[in-house]
């Protein structure tokens, strides 16, 4: 079972809150990275701190929360090593694990309920990655991202 570490942004904060109180229920250790009430804070310092955590091991999956998910995807995309996947339904969660290994997870605090959240991160953090035919892809996305980099260094 791999430690989950979870962060928010104020919009987020509620949802995150009720979240780490499911998947603790469910066995899962978790590392919080704030927000811790909610006091403004700027999504993109703590969806960074989430995705370069999750980034360093394998042993890590990332959830991130803020008001709808948009802006913590494209912030943790900007890590190298990261395939953050914005859910907002139960297939889209199963597809980013199965096809696309993603590691990371956004959603939404301002636009799912509670019980649609928690379904979509317990079947995301449940779902493996199929391989097969979707490795090559997921290389690829992964050599992309090493061409991209080999290019401004």
């Amino acid at each position: 079972m791999k430690t989950v570490i979870i962060g928010s942004d104020h919009g987020g904060f509620e949802l995150k809150e009720d979240i780490k109180t499911f998947l603790a229920g469910l066995g899962y250790p978790l590392i919080d990275f704030g927000c811790y009430d909610n006091n403004s804070v700027d999504y993109p310092d703590i969806a960074f701190l989430v995705a370069e955590t999750v980034a360093t091991s394998e042993n890590y999956a990332g959830i991130m929360i803020d008001g709808v998910g948009i802006g913590s995807t494209m912030t943790a995309n900007k890590v190298p090593g990261i395939r953050c996947a914005l859910c907002w339904d139960v297939s889209s969660a199963i597809n980013s694990r199965d096809h696309n290994h993603a590691n990371m997870l956004a959603i939404g605090g301002q636009v799912l309920g509670k019980g649609l959240a928690r379904q979509i991160v317990k079947t995301w953090l449940e779902t493996p990655f199929s391989g097969g035919r979707h490795d090559k892809r997921v290389t690829k996305i992964m050599e992309i991202e090493s061409r991209f980099l080999k290019r401004f260094r």
